[in-house]
């Protein structure tokens, strides 16, 4: 019985790959010094899951960046403004597409589908000279052979790198980006041409689009491109791999009759339905790649219940066409579970990381092979019994509540957002074009060493204290000098924005190397939640009140929500979603009233993993923006009118949901761009701050600059509706970078008052200003 692994994690255990890309940045290091880490970082990989017993195991799967960039690269659609000039493509045009530099952006990046990692997107258009510009998929393919392991070539699907691929600039947004298909199958047809002429016997293409709502010509599109590489195709064993979901019907028949296709693989954690259509209808002589190994998520394999699905399929498929796989690349689960000295005992058993998921595989494989390991599934069993019976997972009064909350009516605030915002107005008693800020002020090294000093109890809890009150009074001294309206304390307490909540909440747990890549050299360590959440005690009270205390102007507090804390964490898989993310509404339901018993009038409840989560199909994502929705309401429902709650949703793609977020009932929403359906007419009937300027940005914007920005934003938005604010936080920016930049903004929010005054205006009005640049 064979074993198969997607796709595998490429920062390396101790995230050698980070530390190796940006020393190379930095000219601290050279370009052979980064291939070498790279190489010595697949060798360990493949050489891992060979002794781990792996049959079919992935090469090209690595990535000094992101695998669609490489696709990018071997299809040679570099945009124009990177001057690229033809031949192989070095790190220098690589990496300006991933980063840019510093006459041009890079290219856009946006989530992998519903998990955290970021890839970057083509930009294509008709005018694309598309060329066999990086053979990265075959050398990898060779050095493996050479380090004696005979590997899978993957290689990101045509159909679906087309279709999540966006017009290039100066493209209509209505080109047909799969009218290019004929264009890149040619060089698709040389990859596949050199991997068989290396020695390959496997391929695996990546098509997870086909858990995706297509259209008909959409999925007519995959039948005609693998009719068309067919005949170069054969003689080669060729998987399709899906994953993150249910394959649709109309979509399962369409790639369960490719043409030259003799494998597929599906999710079949996520994808429980698809079950059904492969007993219902999985075509004879084929290979199914069952992934019953969560590669999502870090708990250890229940062997019984795979096993069972595992020996249900062999009558459908056959045993000899059934091989165990992983559900999907193991790139979105943490490393090595060997590297975690601070969980307990108990808590490890329950997790697989990477590394051990590799060897979860191979064990099922080998007990459908009649080779079971019989301490290996006694040692698995027993973790999963106690991991169902662990008093740590469950709280009766939480559970209770849950099931008080579910069989209660819709959470929200009684009064409507105008009459709510009236109260909050004369509380408040704000300008026109009030101006604040997302939230965090730079993270400094001195904050972070201090931290770190506090946690290895090398200072006091008093010097702490002392040393960020010290830091919080000049943050709100800065922004009193700057005028700005709505203050913020600046977060200097605060680590990650959801682990700084999590590491205050019952039910979570924290790793000490367990990263995941984000994108580029970016990983991040999410929380695990094991258990039912609670909150102790009060998480933010404190520093909000100490900060209010040093201004007579409002101090907005900073919470993170409910449905962010989910998507950014590493969720338990023993009960529905929704309710653990209603078990963290009431969390935070319970600091939002605290606060506001403290005098905190004005709280933010961000929630940008909003869209991040949003699911593929159209009925899934109705169920999820209904479960969504009502656990922000959940946080704010019992507060008074006068208390102004804002929320931050940072993704630019949410037109289509923007009926979920005016269902939010929040009194003023934070977003990164003005919504083109504002533009279309829809009112949000409150408070909207779209972003005039992203403070990450390399230069200080203009109040020239900003005040055009806020000019466009007024024609959709009435001035009474209007916010002023930076978009993100400034958290890694420079103090003094962050003052000029804010500096600006308010010099514009300014002139903008003294002419709508000096007009009369007291509806929509528009002003173009022309100043000189500050």
């Amino acid at each position: 019985m064979a074993s198969h692994i997607v796709g595998y994690p490429r920062m390396g255990p101790k995230r050698e790959l980070k530390f190796a890309l940006e020393s190379f940045w930095d000219g601290k290091s050279s370009a052979e010094d980064l291939k070498k880490v790279a190489a010595d970082i697949r060798e360990s990989i493949w050489k891992q899951m060979a002794s781990a017993g792996i049959k079919h195991i992935p090469s090209n799967t690595f990535s000094y960046y992101d695998q669609v960039l490489d696709t990018t690269a071997m299809l040679g659609a570099v945009p124009p403004r990177y001057s690229w000039t033809g031949g192989e493509i070095g790190f220098d045009t690589y990496f300006y597409m991933a980063r840019g530099n510093a006459s041009v952006p890079a290219m856009e990046m946006t989530k992998w589908f519903d998990t955290d990692y970021h890839f970057i997107v083509p930009e294509l258009g008709p005018q694309v000279k598309f060329s066999y510009a990086s053979h990265k998929a075959v050398d990898e393919y060779k050095e493996a052979k050479g380090h004696g392991v005979d590997t899978v070539p993957v290689l990101v699907g045509p159909v679906s790198y087309l279709l999540l691929s966006k017009p290039a600039k100066g493209v209509e947004k209505s080109f047909d980006l799969l009218s290019l298909l004929d264009k890149i199958l040619p060089i698709y047809q040389e990859v596949v041409a050199e991997l068989k002429a290396a020695g390959a016997s496997w391929i695996q293409f990546d098509e997870p689009t086909l858990v995706k709502d297509l259209e008909s010509h959409q999925l007519q599109a995959f039948t005609t491109a693998y009719s068309q590489l067919e005949s170069s195709l054969s003689g080669l064993n060729v998987l399709v791999e899906t994953y993150f979901a249910d394959v649709p019907p109309e979509a399962f028949k369409t790639l369960t009759t490719l043409k030259g296709v003799t494998a597929f693989g599906f999710d079949l954690v996520r994808g429980t339905k698809t079950l059904d259509l492969i007993k219902g209808g999985f075509p004879g002589g084929k290979c199914l790649f069952a992934g019953v190994v969560d590669g999502r998520n870090i708990w250890a394999n229940d062997f019984a219940t795979s096993l069972s699905i595992l020996e249900s399929l062999e009558g459908t498929v056959g045993k000899d066409k059934l091989l165990v796989s992983t559900s999907c690349s193991l790139l979105h689960t943490a490393v090595d579970l060997a590297n975690e000295t601070k969980l307990d005992d108990e808590l490890k058993s329950w997790l697989a990381f990477a590394a051990q998921k590799v060897v979860e595989v191979n064990a099922l494989a080998k007990a459908l092979a009649g080779q079971k390991d019989k301490e290996f599934f006694s040692a698995n069993a027993a973790a999963q019994a106690s991991r169902k019976s662990s008093p740590r997972v469950t709280n009766e009064a939480v559970q209770k509540a849950i099931a008080d909350l579910i069989e209660s009516p819709y959470p929200r605030r009684p009064t409507n957002v105008s009459a709510r915002l009236d109260a909050q107005q004369k509380k408040l008693n704000l300008p026109v074009l009030p101006t604040t800020t997302i939230g965090s002020f730079p993270q400094t090294i001195e904050l972070r060493r201090l931290r770190r000093k506090y946690k290895a109890k090398k200072i006091s809890e008093e010097d702490y204290v002392k040393a960020i009150k010290e830091e919080i009074s000049k943050v709100v001294k800065i922004q009193e000098e700057l005028d700005i309206d709505v203050l913020v304390h600046g977060g200097p307490e605060r680590n990650h924005t959801v682990e700084y909540f999590g590491e205050q909440l019952s039910g979570f747990a924290f790793t000490v190397n367990g990263w995941v890549q984000s994108y580029g050299s970016l990983y991040v360590k999410p929380p695990i939640i094991y258990g039912d959440v609670w909150r102790p005690n009060p998480m933010t009270v404190f520093w909000s009140s100490e900060a209010q205390s040093m201004t007579a102007r409002p101090v907005k507090a900073m919470l993170t929500g409910p449905v962010t804390i989910l998507n950014w964490s590493f969720v338990r898989n023993d009960q529905p979603r929704f309710t653990t993310c209603y078990q963290i509404a009431l969390a935070i339901k319970d600091e939002v009233k605290d606060l506001e018993k403290a005098g905190i009038s004005v709280v933010q409840i961000d929630d940008p993993g909003l869209w991040e989560g949003l699911p593929f199909t159209k009925l899934e994502q109705i169920i999820y923006l209904h479960w969504a929705v009502d656990s922000f309401g959940i946080t704010n429902c019992g507060v008074q009118d006068t208390t102004q709650i804002h929320t931050h949703i940072c993704s630019s793609n949410v037109n289509d949901i923007i009926p979920s977020i005016i269902d939010m009932d929040a009194d003023v929403i934070t977003i990164e761009k003005l919504l083109s359906v504002l533009h279309e007419g829809v009112k949000y009937g409150a408070g909207f701050s779209p972003c005039v300027f992203h403070i990450q940005r390399p230069d200080i914007p203009s109040t020239l600059e900003i005040t055009d920005k806020i000019n466009k934003m007024l024609q959709a938005l009435g001035p009474n509706e209007l916010w002023v604010n930076p978009g993100c936080g400034p958290e890694t920016r420079k103090h003094t970078e962050v003052k000029l930049a804010l500096q600006n903004m308010v010099a514009a929010a300014k002139l903008i008052r003294t002419q709508l005054v000096s007009t009369g205006a007291n509806s929509m009005f528009i002003l173009y200003a022309r100043l000189p640049s500050a």
